[in-house]
């Protein structure tokens, strides 16, 4: 039994030590080989490898893929006109040499964006300064981001290379900062504002032209179909006082008595009419005395 137990705990202590000198890296990794806290050699390629066991060599990883870095802080920078604008940017970037990137950066992802991040806003502090607002927002933005990515590429691969490269750099927002922004928006609402009232003002003119322009045409309409219909009127009474004219002309005595007639009618018109008048001597009833006559009975 003790032969088995010891062969078994040998056995154990075989694949611990055989475990501990194979590593896997991963095709989105670097695998860097430390021995006694020194860079041994760093593994590009993905696959199973081999290394002494601890405390000889140790491996750590770097992530090899394009990493994103995106602005943390929210601080105003000035611009040309001494204008405070936030702006809000990304970098994308990758490790390209690891051994550089650990001997002046660090061991992790985390310190090269902490470093990045510190490097990538003092280029664009420096960049905005020499710019104003107005081209900030036009197509000299452009020329803003190139020039930021080149002062960055400067930086890293300077005297002590980070062993990083910068892929592009990129601005997602412009903006004034609160103070600035609601003085801004106070000022669009105003001038929108004025507008509405100067709109406003000129259809209210416009409005008033044009009723006074109606009530003008309007009277002059009136005016002219009240003249026409006044000649019409004018005309028929003239025509129609021609037509009795002639037919009173053939027979005066009918046309006295024909006038007569209307004249009684247009007098006992209503029930409740009262005429106080003596028809002996009234020369208006003188075609009832007359029997119809109206011209005066011959005396005898």
């Amino acid at each position: 039994m003790n032969r088995i137990g010891l062969f078994f705990a040998s056995l154990l202590v075989v694949v611990a030590l055989v475990s501990s000198t194979l590593f896997v890296v991963d095709q989105r990794q670097f695998g860097v080989v430390y021995a006694l806290g020194q860079i041994k050699e760093v593994i590009t390629e993905p696959g199973l490898h081999v290394k002494l066991p601890p405390p000889f060599q140790n491996v750590t990883y770097i992530d090899k893929r394009l990493l994103t870095l995106d602005s943390s802080d929210a601080d105003p920078m000035l611009t040309a006109e001494k204008q405070r604008v936030v702006i809000d940017w990304y970098v994308r970037w990758r490790i390209s040499e690891p051994t550089d990137y650990i001997r002046n950066v660090g061991q992790n992802e985390a310190a090269g964006a902490n470093q990045l991040n510190r490097v990538v806003r003092n280029a664009f502090q420096e960049e905005i300064n020499r710019r104003t607002v107005k081209e900030l927002l036009s197509t000299k933005r452009d020329a803003l981001m190139t020039d930021v990515k080149r002062e960055v590429l400067e930086k890293v691969r300077g005297e002590k290379p980070w062993g990083v490269d910068v892929v592009d750099v990129r601005i997602t927002r412009v903006d004034y900062v609160e103070a600035i922004t609601k003085s801004v928006y106070d000022r669009m609402e105003a001038e929108r504002k004025r507008v509405a009232n100067e709109l406003r003002s000129t259809g209210a003119a416009e409005g008033e032209k044009i009723r006074a322009d109606a009530d003008r045409q309007r009277e002059v309409t009136l005016a002219n179909a009240y003249r026409d219909a006044q000649k019409i009127k004018g005309e028929g009474d003239a025509e129609a006082a021609r037509i009795y004219g002639d037919a009173f002309g053939r027979d005066p005595q009918f046309a006295q008595f024909y006038r007569s007639l209307e004249a009684y009618k247009s007098s006992f018109a209503n029930k409740s009419d009262v005429m106080v008048v003596d028809p002996a001597n009234s020369e208006f009833f003188r075609v009832m005395r007359n029997g119809g006559s109206s011209a005066p009975s011959a005396k005898k």
